[in-house]
């Protein structure tokens, strides 16, 4: 009998997408808004730089300590749940709590912004990753693809947020932030109702493939389920694997410049004075950031789904070497090449948050998964956490020139690591962890793009 073709990601799956999406709105509006926007009326940028700094990091640590038992984990959601409510709960003390009243109300604020930070990382990037990869551990790149567009929007948006914010010149914080509060919240309500671990567990498939009775969906999902308690691949296989960092390493570089640089968009763009204003603004440019940070992350989405991680990857590094390039020979008088520079950052940005999740789920199995992308996502993001302070400092120490120089020869360095990362080794691996586990091989990792 001949199989029919999957198409679509089902009912379920699109709100899977949707709570996703609303999740790295979240993380975005809690960690880059206050960064960006509103760091004068709360110490300054270098202060929220340095609290943004270590709440990462302690993210980081988070990961690193749940790597060690996400496989044994009873329920992913609810993990996903409880971070989520707690990210609310943080943002609305960054809305009430007078943070620009200097003293204790400014120091409380802070502790509430970098705890917000902690738990957004948790809720969206790290619990909720984990679901996409289990529910399409094949078109994860795809599916992806569309949830991160949330992010170009997020940054899209923060002219109408900072005027929001700011409006009739006193400040409006709780304002700002209260259409992103109730986004986040629908999102939750959404993930709560409808979604569980798996979706076999609703009546629906993995992959949204119904090429498969249900009952034999159910028993793969219940092997795969007693599978994950004895993953082979250990926090410490997988750091002492060589090809784990030649792909960590970039997949953590595209976040670092895409993130970093856009906590600085404002400073970079008024580096040009008058010479923008043709393409309209500050406000004007940011819509183009948004715009393509769609097409990037949708179209890079597909070509991962399509040609593998891998070539999707060294296509955004060579993204990030043009970006580079435009913006270190860019002048006030060459606007214009500043502004294909941001449209290449753009680019890259929307997909750069696709490739953590991608890569543990391209080339490692699925039983796998979570463990390894407990490892890859704090290490890639333990890179991006320094992206906002490295970047303040080459910006305001040396000057958008040497940024964007920077960034262009990180890009070479990411295409070198790339094109290093062997999908075969990492199979010889996983053979050698097998056996001396005494489970059988096989060639469930024969021909990963």
């Amino acid at each position: 009998m001949e199989q029919k073709k999957v198409k679509g990601y089902g009912a379920r799956g699109w709100l899977l997408i949707i709570w996703i999406a609303t999740a790295f709105l979240a993380y975005t509006a809690i960690g880059n808004y206050p960064l960006n926007v509103l760091s004068d009326l709360y110490g300054g940028q270098q202060t929220l730089s340095s609290i943004y700094t270590v709440a990462s990091v302690i993210g980081v640590v988070i990961q690193l300590v749940a790597s060690s038992f996400i496989g044994r984990l009873k329920s992913i959601k609810k993990m996903g749940s409880i971070f989520g409510v707690l990210s609310i709960v943080a943002l609305l003390g960054i809305m009430f709590i007078p943070g620009y009243i200097p003293g204790t109300p400014q120091m409380i604020w802070r502790v509430v912004y970098g705890l917000g930070t902690v738990l957004s990382v948790m809720y969206g990037t790290f619990a909720l990753s984990i679901l996409i990869g289990q529910w399409f551990p094949t078109r994860k790149g795809s599916v992806m693809g569309i949830a991160t567009i949330a992010f170009p929007i997020g940054n899209g948006v923060l002219g109408p947020f900072a005027a929001a914010a700011f409006k009739d010149g006193t400040p409006h914080i709780a304002l700002a932030f209260a259409p992103f509060l109730i986004i986040f919240i629908i999102g939750l309500v959404i993930g709560l109702i409808f979604i569980p671990d798996y979706p076999e567990q609703c009546g629906a498939y993995r992959d949204n493939d119904a090429n498969m009775t249900p009952e034999v969906a159910k028993a793969m999902m219940e092997q795969e389920i007693e599978d994950k308690k004895t993953s082979v691949w250990k926090l410490n296989h997988t750091l002492t694997t060589r090809d784990f960092w030649f792909i960590t390493i970039p997949a953590g570089f595209l976040l670092f410049w895409s993130v970093g640089t856009m906590t600085q968009t404002s400073s970079i763009i008024g580096a040009m004075g008058d010479g923008v204003a043709k393409f309209g603004g500050f406000s004007g440019i940011m819509m183009m950031i948004c715009i393509f940070g769609i097409i990037g992350s949708v179209v890079l989405g597909f070509v991962d789904s399509a040609l593998g991680t891998k070539k999707a990857m060294i296509i955004a590094c060579v993204i990030m070497i043009l970006a580079g390039i435009f913006g270190a020979v860019a002048t006030p008088e060459r606007a214009g090449l500043l502004v294909a520079a941001l449209i290449c950052l753009a680019i890259f940005m929307g997909a750069s948050s696709n490739f953590t999740v991608s890569l543990a789920a391209q080339y490692w199995r699925r039983e796998d998964f979570g463990t390894v992308f407990a490892a890859v996502n704090p290490i890639a993001n333990i890179i991006n956490a320094i992206g906002p302070v490295v970047v303040a400092f080459l910006l305001l120490g040396f000057g958008y020139k040497t940024l964007f120089g920077v960034t262009a020869v990180c890009g070479v360095v990411c295409v070198v690591l790339m094109l290093l990362f062997s999908a075969k080794h990492v199979k010889e691996k996983d053979d050698k962890y097998r056996q001396a586990a005494g489970k059988s091989l096989d060639d469930a990792l024969v021909g990963r793009k």
